[in-house]
């Protein structure tokens, strides 16, 4: 037997009523086992009552859940302890009126939007699959349609005589027509003329922020269909928000952004895609040191941070919108995503991005640099040498004289901290000898670890 709360496993000393609660929420997600006479910590405690439950917590189970549970009998050295089977359920179950779901090791009472969410899964339906009342083809985007045509058919991901058959037949084709052909919310996001009709969140915000999350600089709202929106979402960054530092490759003018474009759209790419859009607006903060892009929608069941950085395979919220995207060229249908935003930028020398679940959504923060005090901690260095660094980044520079006050050590001990660092490619020596060498950051540069 596995030993830990798990997912699909909870242990409890003993039998109280209140535990259907966790009959449904497992019926309600993966199914699962609940074994009766056993601690949080996986020790057989055992159960006196055994008989008695075999009969009742069956028969509970049908009288308040409509569902059919199995509950089996087990001994360990002389303890005996119950294990009660629950099945996934192929219709939401509640308890008392109430729907819980089993998430992580936890269950969660259902309201709102995931209650909307879990009744659709269990009726083999999606959001995006939703039909939109009162909308027709008239309320489209016609030079979107066209535009994603034309790119579908140069990907050679539909027929060249796409541009001869019927609106009508296309969108079928893409999933994105009802039974009884009406339009769906994601044949309206993907190329509707007012998102506002099946999301008044579909917007994509951006916003400048001084030093802290509370100092907002300015602001702009990207409203346009999601087809379009990546394109219109990168020029605005381009445009407004981000800057082109200016080095030269021999006599060649380089003037990359600050970020790496491929990184940075393949990241407003899978916001937009795997968004829940019964949910609240994909956010974009732009910082003087980092860019902290979020969106709403936990990952699946079926994947981690750390499993997205390895070979999976694709699990997209939204899989007609994502099949359309894929169409368009704009995405592969590998799950590779991470891995090419993560490759993109440390080709431009920059650290990896911080990839984590928060708030209920999906967060990924670029960094400029690797000059903050999170990351410098990773290089293996001396809090010493970490203090100089984000001080260099504060003041520009440091000379020896500087560095020796600042720390309060010998001569000798500077010279060797600032080799060091040189060497090890995180400042650059400005000078040959005497009172005017001075160190600067070697920005562009990851370090060596």
């Amino acid at each position: 037997m596995e030993r830990g709360e798990t997912q699909n496993i909870e242990y409890k000393l003993v039998w109280r009523d209140e535990y259907l609660k966790w009959i449904c929420g497992f019926a309600n997600a993966k199914g699962g086992h609940i074994y009766i006479g056993i601690d949080d910590n996986g020790n057989i405690t055992g159960v006196d009552n055994y008989k008695k439950l075999m009969e009742d917590i069956p028969n509970k189970s049908v009288n308040h859940l409509g569902l059919v549970v199995d509950v089996n009998l087990h001994a360990d050295e002389g303890k005996n302890y119950l294990e009660i089977i629950v099945p996934i359920s192929n219709i939401p179950i509640a308890y008392h009126g109430v729907y819980h779901y089993r998430s992580g090791s936890t269950k969660q009472e259902l309201k709102g939007i995931a209650l909307q969410n879990l009744l659709l899964n269990k009726m083999g339906k999606k959001w995006e699959d939703m039909a939109v009342e009162g909308i027709t083809f008239s309320d489209l985007n016609g030079n979107s349609i066209q535009a994603f045509i034309i790119k579908a058919i140069e990907k050679d991901r539909i027929p060249p005589n796409t541009l001869n058959i019927s609106k009508e037949t296309l969108f079928k084709n893409l999933g994105l027509l009802t039974e009884q052909g009406q339009l769906t919310n994601a044949a309206v996001l993907l190329f509707g003329e007012n998102l506002i009709k099946v999301s008044v969140t579909a917007s994509f915000k951006i916003g400048r922020f001084g030093k802290s999350s509370h100092d907002l600089l300015f602001q702009d709202i990207v409203e346009t269909n999601i087809f379009e929106m990546a394109d219109k979402v990168i020029e605005m960054l381009k445009t407004k928000y981000l800057v082109r530092p200016i080095s030269y490759r021999g006599l060649e003018r380089m003037e990359p952004l600050e970020y790496p474009e491929t990184a940075l759209r393949e990241a407003v790419l899978n916001a937009i895609i795997h968004k829940d859009y019964s949910s609240t607006y994909t956010f974009l903060r732009v910082y003087d040191d980092r860019l902290h892009l979020w969106n709403p929608g936990t990952l699946p069941e079926e994947l981690t941070i750390d499993k997205l950085k390895q070979e999976h395979s694709s699990y997209p919220r939204n899989r007609n919108i994502a099949n359309a995207f894929f169409k368009a060229g704009y995405i592969e249908s590998w799950g590779r995503g991470i891995n090419k935003i993560i490759d993109a930028c440390k080709e431009a020398g920059l650290p990896e991005p911080i990839i984590e679940e928060d708030q209920g959504g999906v967060s990924v923060i670029f960094l400029k640099d690797i000059y903050t005090e999170e990351i410098l901690k990773t290089y293996n260095l001396e809090s010493r040498h970490i203090k100089a660094l984000l001080f260099i980044k504060e003041n520009g520079r440091i000379n020896n004289k500087q560095y020796q006050e600042f720390f309060e050590i010998s001569k000798r001990m500077v010279s060797y901290d600032l080799q060091m660092l040189v060497d090890r490619n995180f400042i650059t020596k400005i000078g040959s000898t005497g009172k005017g060498t001075y160190y600067i950051l070697q920005r562009g540069n990851k370090g060596v670890k």
